[in-house]
């Protein structure tokens, strides 16, 4: 991997990471016009990205690593529960499931379901605008909706702020609580595979790991500043649509 491909892939975790449209699918894609196998080496630069956006949320929401946000922090770790335990249990038959077609078609999937909550929401008040007011049920189920995003291209974005906005939480808190509950899943997965990999960093220059990761961490937290304020004015209508269209280009492309 040259430093060229590594901003190109750093700037696409850090842009697709927090927003709901699958940084997982859009990192596969771009790999494959860049030309880049899913070797073991490029699998652990990705490990490396994917830790610069999990820095980019403590930084963004530092305020919250304190004593007084425990019972926040206990409803995260109770949503991550679902997840974890399917992706243990499942991790080799979940990888089995990366192919850009199956990405494709859930691009288009999560971008209809985005449109048809989109439109059940617009006729209920939302319920929680500060997600300190979260419930625990409302955190479980929150919690169960991520499961989905275990499937490549469904996005673990999307599937927390589908299920967030569902329960009763307003688009602004949906996104926050989704920002949080990032870092357990993204530390349990980047976990496993710096275990799985942490053998080829050794083949790896270095060079291209640390570009990749500052260009993942600024763009990751400017995009977490922006997307909360792109919120207070607009709805996830545009994502939908996005995802409907980039699925289906896909589909004509592969």
């Amino acid at each position: 991997m040259d430093i060229l491909q590594s901003i190109i892939l750093g700037f696409v975790e850090g842009l697709t990471e927090f927003l709901p449209i699958s940084s997982t699918g859009h990192l596969i894609v771009v790999s494959d016009w860049l030309g880049l196998a899913q070797t073991d080496s490029n699998k652990a630069f990705e490990v490396i990205i994917q830790l610069a956006a999990i820095l980019a949320v403590i930084a963004s929401y530092k305020e919250r690593f304190s004593p007084k946000y425990v019972g926040l922090w206990t409803k995260v770790a109770l949503s991550f529960v679902p997840v974890g335990l399917v992706g243990l249990l499942f991790h080799d038959q979940i990888k089995a499931l990366f192919s850009v077609q199956i990405v494709a078609v859930m691009f288009i999937v999560g971008g209809i379901i985005f449109l048809l909550t989109e439109k059940f929401i617009s006729e209920k008040p939302p319920q929680v605008d500060d997600i300190n007011e979260v419930s625990y049920t409302q955190s479980l189920i929150i919690g169960i909706a991520q499961v989905f995003a275990l499937i490549p291209g469904t996005s673990r974005a999307g599937s927390t702020i589908i299920g967030a906005l569902l329960v009763g939480l307003s688009r602004k808190a949906s996104a926050e609580f989704s920002f949080l509950l990032a870092l357990p899943v993204m530390a349990a997965a980047s976990g496993l595979d710096l275990i799985s990999h942490y053998q080829d960093f050794a083949s790896t220059s270095f060079l291209p790991l640390i570009i990749g990761f500052v260009v993942a961490f600024i763009t990751a937290y400017l995009v977490i500043k922006l997307f909360i304020r792109f919120l207070a004015n607009f709805t996830f209508v545009a994502f939908g649509w996005y995802r409907i269209v980039f699925g289906v280009l896909l589909l004509v492309l592969y």
